[in-house]
């Protein structure tokens, strides 16, 4: 069985510890794969106050983490506030044996203080950068990123950016398709890549709120195995190819070429995970127009080629199922 143990204490954010309960507490046994098993882990077993003023009852505490595969330090109350020597000892011992550590939003700080990130890259949330950068100057903090994936270490930066850290975690332990289902029962979208920017001025609106850069957006991603440019979506959104650059940077939080590029390896990806075609028949429909190029952007992007990444998915072993 895989447990995912996420650390609990006094100040919580209730949101913030809902969003790996939320991802990961789903019933994946409905959707066909192994569900994890879920703990809280406290410093001390019993009731712990939250930061919104009503309190939730802890059943285990921090020896539980040595159980625990994944564990999942939510944002910390304060970062001025140093977590307790039993903590990071607890985390130290944790990463010694293996496990997969995760800092949600300020989470990263505990991390840090920690000492694990020291000569990593980590994210954190975009308002608390520059304290993070003068307090752990070992670190190579992303001011940009959503989250950071090194492996045995991820961090992301605030709210949203941690549902999108959780189900990455999905899509890497079960796939896209699994991933992608559990973000439609949240209705969030499904996958934004890690190196998306933090900060978007204006959010995307929902399918049919008849604004015309939202329908064209929703158009591109169901037209990705044609040719698709700036111009040809400047038009079909009726602006001009000034006003529609300008309008998408602030709606998306990025250029068109990386968004088309991260939809593009999004399909290839799920593609690969899911389905029995050709490598060259997925670079067709992914929109790619040559195997050659679905290759280098594919390599480039997560390190791996698409044949050894769709071998990896079939390959992998199953986790154990938790009765």
């Amino acid at each position: 069985m895989h447990t995912v143990a996420i650390v609990a204490f006094e100040g919580i954010s209730p949101f913030h510890l809902s969003v790996p309960c939320i991802v990961f507490g789903d019933d994946l046994l409905k959707l066909g794969v192994p569900r994890y098993r879920l703990l809280i882990a406290g410093e001390k077993t019993g009731s712990v106050r939250t930061m919104s003023g009503f309190s939730i009852e802890v059943e285990d505490d921090l020896s539980s983490l040595a159980e625990a595969d994944t564990i999942i330090v939510p944002a910390w109350d304060d970062p001025n506030t140093r977590p307790s020597e039993n903590l990071l000892n607890a985390l130290r011992t944790a990463h010694i044996r293996g496990a997969r550590l995760v800092g949600l939003c300020l989470g990263t700080f505990v991390l840090a203080e920690a000492g694990l990130l020291n000569g990593r890259a980590a994210s954190t949330h975009w308002a608390w950068a520059d304290e993070f950068e003068r307090t752990y100057p070992r670190v190579a903090l992303n001011r940009n990123a959503l989250y950071i994936d090194e492996g045995d270490i991820l961090t992301s930066a605030g709210t949203a950016a941690a549902i999108d850290c959780c189900l990455h975690i999905v899509r890497n332990d079960h796939g896209a398709e699994i991933a992608n289902r559990i973000a439609r029962r949240l209705v969030i979208a499904p996958h934004r890549h890690g190196d998306q920017a933090q900060y978007i001025e204006a959010p995307l609106p929902a399918p049919g709120s008849g604004d015309p850069l939202s329908a064209t957006i929703a158009w591109a991603i169901e037209h990705l195995d044609e040719p698709l440019s700036l111009e040809r979506l400047a038009d079909h959104a009726g602006m001009s190819l000034r006003s529609f650059t300008r309008h998408f940077r602030k709606k998306t939080g990025t250029t068109f070429t990386q968004w088309l590029l991260q939809q593009r390896l999004a399909v290839a990806q799920r593609l690969l995970e899911t389905g029995s075609c050709s490598v060259d028949h997925v670079a067709e429909m992914a929109g790619f127009g040559s195997t050659v190029s679905l290759r280098q952007h594919f390599t480039r992007a997560f390190s791996i080629s698409p044949a050894s990444y769709r071998r990896q998915f079939r390959n992998r072993p199953a986790l154990d199922i938790v009765a």
